[in-house]
């Protein structure tokens, strides 16, 4: 077998010669001879960028034979300091020289003992490219004092990367979905580790122990750390969202139309929930919707004064949520990384990876037609929705011992009974943005092709361009106008985010934003059941049209508001039941910050 370019010393070791260090232009680079664990002899260089690597014997030789079969040749990577979350030092160990790719690894190489180091990465599927995995590169050297300059200066760029994470709260939801939420951070805990990020773990013991904890902890405490990690479900993380903003989001109520009555003025005063007034509700959730749903009152403890002592700014440029998998749906986390898969979520989280994210304000102003109540006041992350929506999942209470199959034998069962209630919607106008399918008649049983929709991906040029805050900064003008919707609906929606997930390929709405400051208005009025049906098997069909309907109205806007008229649904925010005749809503611009990419597409 040819084996040239590999330098062997008497004893059959390898003998890699020494570094060398040189300037290329106005940046350091570092090269030197290694042994790559299992692939061979490459030359390693380390530039302000990151590393990369060339064998040697594909230098010398264009082809390389052994018993007359023809070897691949070898392909030198580099992978940038981005991509790059731990390096540690292995000490003596053992080093394997590369077998042969084409023989099916029958013919094994030499075997050297040797100083390592390993280097941890990022790889991305080449079939579905928001997919990652780690990537482990061992490299050996005899000199130990070589390795040591390597992982040092290694840990010197990787410590550069700006916003990764030191220290992470991380709250585990032990119910959610199937019961995984504890299994699933043990199989990611390793990869914090590996990045030397500091965590403080919280298993919950009980119905909003998480938001208890959140809403009471003090600013200037939150402020230490980088951001909260949540193990489990969309509704889980809508408790730690609501623990956080509703002590510490200070912003007007919604705008209304000039008829809009409730209880309390709208004078467009700065709000902000009184910690001692707040009552939320609560249930025994055993899974990953919200456990703010039953008839209990948890009473939050006031803050301490501590808070008075240190801001916490919203958005705050620092501080990020980060989600691990372990729900029924995960909407949030699909839709933010592009992948339902925890290792990939954490790798995102070690990494510092950044996106914006729109959050809705919903104030109820009545539970009932005839409550007199103070304006009570919720966030959603992902979606609200009545009708269908919330009859889900209150038919879905009565089945909790099936497990997360129940919300399809409860979303059959609902579908069945078919009912529609009366309301009227009012919404903001949005002159310039108008969605598509206003402009195009639709017929009711839907159209066969789709208006070009332009999908929310990483960097993605939508979400990365205008204002911060466009509702309010016109938030008293004149200009705001006002429509109405009234009549009989199956359902009332609003998709802060498309809300794709393993059931809705697409979402609700496929070109929904996660940070682009609007929300999307989806009424869906009374008609036959078969053509309901029809509805949903689109919303289930990858590239479907579930909006191409007569009997569907979908509206982009900033703000809406919601009055029930007769029998009366509930609402479903964000997993969380919602009872409320009147409300209104509103969204906020990336008001706060995901450790996530978006999807790569």
């Amino acid at each position: 077998m040819d084996r040239d370019g590999d330098i062997f010393n008497g004893d059959n070791s390898p003998s890699p010669p020494n570094n060398v260090i040189f300037n290329d232009g106005e940046e350091t680079v570092l090269t030197s001879n290694f042994f790559l664990d299992r692939a061979g002899e490459v030359v390693l260089t380390l530039n302000s960028h990151g590393l990369s690597w060339k064998f040697v014997e594909s230098i010398h030789n264009d082809e390389s034979y052994c018993l007359g079969i023809k070897l691949a040749s070898k392909c030198g990577r580099s992978m940038t300091f981005s991509d790059i979350y731990a390096v540690e030092f292995n000490g003596l160990g053992l080093v394997h020289e590369s077998g042969l790719a084409n023989t099916g690894g029958l013919l094994l190489g030499h075997v050297f003992e040797m100083y390592r180091f390993k280097v941890h990465a990022v790889k991305r599927s080449k079939t579905q490219p928001s997919l990652w995995a780690p990537s482990v590169h061992t490299f050996g050297h005899k000199d130990l004092l070589a390795c040591q300059l390597w992982v040092n200066r290694i840990n010197a760029y990787i410590h550069m990367e700006a916003g990764r994470p030191k220290s992470l709260l991380v709250f585990v939801n032990p119910r959610s979905g199937k019961g995984n939420g504890c299994k699933t951070w043990e199989a990611v805990a390793p990869i914090f580790s590996l990045a030397e990020v500091q965590t403080k773990l919280t298993v919950t013991e009980r119905a909003g122990h998480a938001f208890g904890v959140m809403a009471s902890i003090s600013n200037r405490e939150l402020s230490s750390y980088d951001g909260v990690v949540v193990v489990g479900g969309d509704g889980f993380f809508n408790e730690i969202l609501n623990g956080i903003l509703l002590s510490r989001h200070k912003a007007p109520y919604p705008p209304a139309p000039p008829d809009f009555v409730h209880s309390t003025d709208n004078d467009g005063n700065i709000m902000v929930q009184d910690s001692n007034g707040t009552v939320v509700e609560s249930t025994d959730n055993k899974e990953d919707e919200s456990p703010l749903l039953s008839n209990s009152k948890l009473n939050l403890s006031p803050v301490t004064n501590s808070n008075e002592d240190c801001q916490f700014s919203l958005p705050n440029e620092r501080f990020r949520f980060g989600i691990i998998p372990a729900g029924s749906t995960d909407a949030i986390v699909i839709c933010t990384t592009g992948a339902r898969d925890p290792i990939t979520s954490a790798l995102h989280i070690v990494l510092g990876k950044k996106v914006c994210l729109d959050i809705a304000q919903i104030v109820r102003w009545k539970t009932t037609s005839t409550s007199k109540d103070k304006p009570s006041v919720r966030y959603a992350a992902s979606f609200a929705g009545y009708g269908f929506y919330g009859d889900v999942i209150t038919e879905s209470e009565k089945y909790r011992w099936m497990g997360p199959t129940r919300y399809d034998y409860s979303g059959t069962m609902v579908f069945l009974k078919h009912k529609s209630y009366e309301a009227e919607v009012a919404y903001l106008e949005v002159k310039s943005e108008k969605t598509t399918s206003d402009h195009m008649p639709k017929p009711w049983w839907g159209q066969t092709k789709n208006s070009e929709r332009v999908a929310c991906r990483a960097n993605c040029s939508v979400c990365n361009t205008g204002p911060v805050d466009p509702l309010h900064q016109s938030r008293y003008s004149e200009e705001l106008k006002w429509l109405r919707s009234k009549g009989r609906f199956l359902s009332v929606g609003a998709a802060v985010i498309s809300c794709r997930n393993e059931k809705a390929p697409d979402g609700l709405v496929a070109d929904a934003h996660l940070s682009d400051g609007f929300l999307h208005l989806i009424l869906i009025k009374d008609c036959p059941r078969a053509l309901y049906l029809w509805h949903l098997t689109q919303l289930a069909r990858k590239g479907g049209s579930p909006l191409n309907f007569e009997f569907v109205e979908h509206h982009k806007t900033r703000a809406f508001t919601f009055t029930s008229i007769g029998k009366e649904s509930v609402w479903n925010v964000d997993g969380e039941l919602f009872q409320a005749h009147q409300l209104s809503a509103q969204v906020f611009r990336g008001l706060i910050s995901l450790f996530a990419t978006g999807p790569e597409v």
